[in-house]
């Protein structure tokens, strides 16, 4: 199983860039595709981006795309999100989750081991 733990929110402005982190504190991290989610207050959780347990295939939002990036390493058991040109309504609770087919999904439903998540918030 993976025990996933995010890192790396804060408060910054408009059009500023942010790296989120998750660990992965088990043996099992590069058999799954990793994946984020993000939730807004009064929102539902909703697909940010997702990657492959090799890495050769990602999958991005039409809102984050081209902005947003994740990369992992199945070395170090981790995988980021790197945000870019940051907007107020990318405000939210960011969530990193496992995905067991390995493949990747756009569907948050299709993740688990969801970590405590990490709020990232955007000043206009």
């Amino acid at each position: 199983q993976v025990q996933l733990v995010e890192s790396g929110g804060g408060l910054v402005q408009t059009g500023d860039s942010l790296k989120l982190s998750c660990a992965d504190s088990g043996h099992t991290f590069s058999n799954y595709a990793m994946g984020w989610s993000r939730q807004a207050p009064g929102k539902e959780r909703e697909f940010v981006a997702a990657i492959s347990w090799t890495g050769s295939s990602t999958y991005y939002a039409d809102s984050v795309k081209g902005r947003f990036t994740i990369p992992r390493n199945n070395a170090k058991n981790t995988v980021h999100l790197q945000m870019n040109s940051l907007k107020p309504e990318d405000t939210a609770v960011y969530y990193c989750a496992a995905e067991s087919s390995g493949l990747g999904s756009r569907s948050s439903a299709d993740f688990f081991s969801w970590g405590q998540g990490t709020q990232v918030t955007v000043s206009s």
